[in-house]
C-alpha cells in the first residue's frame, strides 16, 4: 500500500514553499470552546436540522370551544414534530442539566470553602432538578397521559 502512495512522489518533486501560519490565529481558549461546543449542543438538541428541513411555524393556532384561535408553544400528539419555539424551549432545559452537571463537577475541586463548594451543590442540584422536571412537564403538555 506504501509503494502506491510513494508513485506520484518518485515522478513529481514536492516544491520548497515555507507557508507561515497567520499571526491572528491563536489556538482558543478551553471556555471557547466549551461555550462552541455547548453552542451546539443547543441548536443540534433544539431540533436545528429538523426545523431547517420541515420550515416548521414558530407557534401553532388551535379553536377553542367559542371558535377563537388561541396560540399553543406544544405540537400534542406528535412526538416527531415540534414547533421551533418548542424545540428551543426543551433544547434550554437540556442545557440546562448539562450546566447542572457541570456545575457538580466544579463542586468536587480542591481549594474551596466550605460555603462555596455549599453553593455550587446547591446551584448544580437546583439545575438538574429544574431541568428534570420541565422535561417532564413537556412531555405531559405533548402527550397527556403519557408519564401517569
Amino acid at each position: 500500500m506504501e509503494t502506491i502512495y510513494k508513485i506520484p512522489f518518485a515522478v513529481l518533486e514536492v516544491p520548497p514553499i515555507k507557508i507561515k501560519k497567520p499571526s491572528f490565529i491563536r489556538i482558543p481558549t478551553p471556555m471557547v470552546v466549551f461555550g462552541m461546543v455547548l453552542f451546539s449542543y443547543f441548536l443540534v438538541t433544539g431540533g436545528i436540522v429538523y426545523d431547517v428541513i420541515v420550515e416548521p411555524p414558530s407557534i401553532g393556532s388551535t379553536t377553542d370551544e367559542f371558535g377563537h384561535s388561541r396560540p399553543v408553544a406544544f405540537m400534542q400528539y406528535r412526538v416527531n414534530g415540534q414547533y421551533i419555539m418548542e424545540g428551543l424551549a426543551s433544547s434550554f432545559l437540556f442545557v440546562l442539566g448539562g450546566i447542572g452537571f457541570v456545575v457538580l463537577d466544579k463542586a468536587n475541586l480542591t481549594g474551596l470553602s466550605r460555603l462555596q463548594r455549599t453553593m455550587l451543590l446547591t446551584l448544580g442540584f437546583f439545575c438538574v432538578i429544574a431541568a428534570f422536571f420541565g422535561s417532564r412537564i413537556f412531555m405531559t403538555i405533548k402527550l397527556p397521559g403519557y408519564l401517569k
